[in-house]
């Protein structure tokens, strides 16, 4: 197999193809590179598609493939082609039976002796990707876990979830954290991660996307996304699949304690604080925000540690403004609305950086406690909304959290979104950067009303007010310094219009579940830490594949 990077089409030349025609085009430059006939190629692969746009308002689309000859040599049509963009490579294709190391009959032999005894059941603590896809990976290859979720189905949760945006009444047991797909349900559906592939298990959980109702370009895009309206219908898809093949989905489960032998090894779980479920082995997949779960781990000296995270606010400018900067055009024609990416370095050291940016998108009230607001937030899949939002936040660690417990970073984000609450009276604050910029600098210069009218986009009742007041001086002055710099490369982007809300706290999680080579947790035996609130991932698509992972781990230890 061949592959070749940087195939340029211009923007004006593709946006008038269709796929078919694309692929006809495609076809030809590859021929052209490789110095062959169209007849010699036996399968073309579109592998990635981007978006090259430094030549603004000029555009093109930069595409790799992968190319199967037929009738030819692949390193002899290299040689002669004589083109750094081509080389000779092999397709990486994930195998979950070789991954463990053993062969289909022992494999489904070891499922069957699972399957008949209560006592070894694999019990999934939480259905966010990480658990989803553990699971699916799980009942693919003959196993039969069962999947206990606190939340409710995405077709019940999405019910309440709106009605705590219209009402302000929130349900703490299901909610923008808590339910079925995890927190990722109601966000931008990103499906890029820098985590490295070596093994494939990210284009295997592409294609398990793809499978349960994803959009096919997510294969090739180099930043796929799906958006909250179609990521919902793929985890109830994934979800139904899963009880096909024979597991069991249980929701409003929530595991309130993990029972150990004398041995210090699971041996049952407790749901909803009475019924008690028989289990050896326990994928914990419980999402960044599942406090009270880290508690009761606490409580069972399970071993954990603070690890850093990052905290902020959400900020939002017209589309059209970043749409302007990216593309060179407020209103690029077949061009989807153009993300960014940020990051700078203060003077004290603090990394400040743009996070889970949405483009065409809204500021969302993701808040799971009475008394407490936190924000993130989410975009549907047309990603049609008139504002940008994106976290820009700041790097916290343990020494800012005014305490050496091991779960002090869960009190810390407490106390940010307590400020918030109490701030917006449990709406969402928001401020004027201009206004915020000016209250932590000193600044009199006259505010700059250009995007005075720039209105917030959100889900959930908003209310103006000093959201300078809700975190340190410290970090206030970092927030500001970082978005000064971001200034300079998105011109407009420190405008005084720009809209900051808050607080942004539950950017990663708090506290990593310690876990040894083989996934399990370092001092009990059968507990396999897993996923984003474990501290070993950071979005959809690095939880499904520590996911998958850890499934591997799981049989292979059984």
């Amino acid at each position: 197999m061949i592959r070749i990077n940087q195939i340029k089409i211009l923007h004006d030349e593709e946006r008038h193809m269709d796929n078919d025609e694309l692929r006809s085009l495609l076809l030809k430059k590859t021929a052209k590179l490789l110095r062959v006939n169209t007849d010699n190629i036996d399968k073309l692969e579109i592998m990635r598609h981007s978006i090259d746009a430094r030549k603004k308002p000029e555009i093109y689309h930069i595409y790799m493939v992968d190319v199967f000859l037929k009738g030819l040599k692949d390193e002899a049509v290299l040689k002669k082609c004589r083109d750094k963009n081509a080389s000779v490579t092999k397709k990486v294709k994930y195998d979950f039976v070789k991954q463990i190391g053993l062969d289909k009959e022992t494999l489904t032999k070891k499922a069957e002796d699972v399957n008949s005894s209560d006592k070894d059941r694999i019990v999934i603590v939480g259905a966010g990707p990480a658990g989803l896809f553990a699971g699916y990976m799980l009942v693919q290859n003959g196993f039969k876990p069962l999947v206990l979720e606190r939340g409710c189905d995405v077709d019940k949760r999405t019910e309440i979830v709106e009605h705590f945006w219209k009402t302000g009444e929130l349900d703490t047991r299901c909610n923008v954290q808590f339910g079925e797909g995890g927190a990722g349900t109601f966000s931008d559906g990103k499906l890029n991660t820098m985590v490295k592939d070596k093994d494939g298990r990210g284009r295997k959980a592409l294609e398990i996307f793809v499978e349960n109702g994803a959009p096919i370009d997510i294969m090739y895009d180099a930043k796929p996304h799906i958006g909250t309206d179609i990521l919902r219908n793929v985890v109830r898809n994934m979800r139904q699949q899963i009880i096909k093949w024979g597991g069991e989905v249980r929701f409003e489960a929530c595991v309130t304690d993990v029972l150990l032998d004398d041995n210090n090894a699971v041996k049952a779980v407790v749901v909803n604080g009475g019924e008690t479920i028989a289990c050896s082995n326990i994928i914990l997949s419980i999402g960044h925000s599942a406090r009270d779960t880290f508690y009761m781990l606490k409580d069972r000296r399970v071993d954990m540690s603070p690890k850093p995270f990052a905290v902020g606010f959400r900020v939002e400018h017209p589309q059209s403004l970043i749409n302007l900067s990216q593309y060179g055009i407020e209103n690029p024609k077949e061009l989807s609305a153009a993300p960014y990416k940020l990051t700078a370095t203060t003077e004290s050291g603090r990394g400040v950086y743009s996070f889970c940016m949405c483009p065409g998108g809204y500021v969302v009230n993701a808040s799971s406690e009475e008394g407490r607001l936190a924000v993130n937030g989410m975009s549907y899949s047309d990603r049609a909304g008139k504002n940008a939002n994106s976290a820009i936040i700041i790097t916290v660690d343990p020494k800012d959290f005014g305490s050496d417990d091991v779960l002090s970073g869960v009190e810390f984000q407490r106390r940010l979104e307590e400020k918030a609450y109490n701030l917006g009276k449990g709406k969402i604050p928001v401020e004027y950067y201009g206004d915020f910029k000016r209250s932590v600098t000193g600044d009199n210069s006259e505010f700059d009303d250009t995007y005075k009218k720039n209105e917030p986009s959100m889900r959930g009742d908003y209310t103006f007010a000093d959201v300078h007041t809700i975190l340190s001086d410290d970090l206030n002055q970092a927030f500001v310094e970082g978005m000064e710099k971001f200034g300079r490369t998105i011109k407009g982007y420190n405008c005084d219009g720009a809209l900051v809300s808050g607080v942004e706290s539950r950017t990663s999680s708090p506290v990593r579940i310690n876990r040894d080579e083989n996934g399990q947790s370092v001092n009990i035996k059968g507990i396999y830490p897993c996923g984003e609130g474990a501290g070993y991932a950071g979005g959809i698509m690095s939880a499904a594949m520590d996911g998958m992972k850890i499934a591997e781990m799981v049989v292979a230890n059984i």
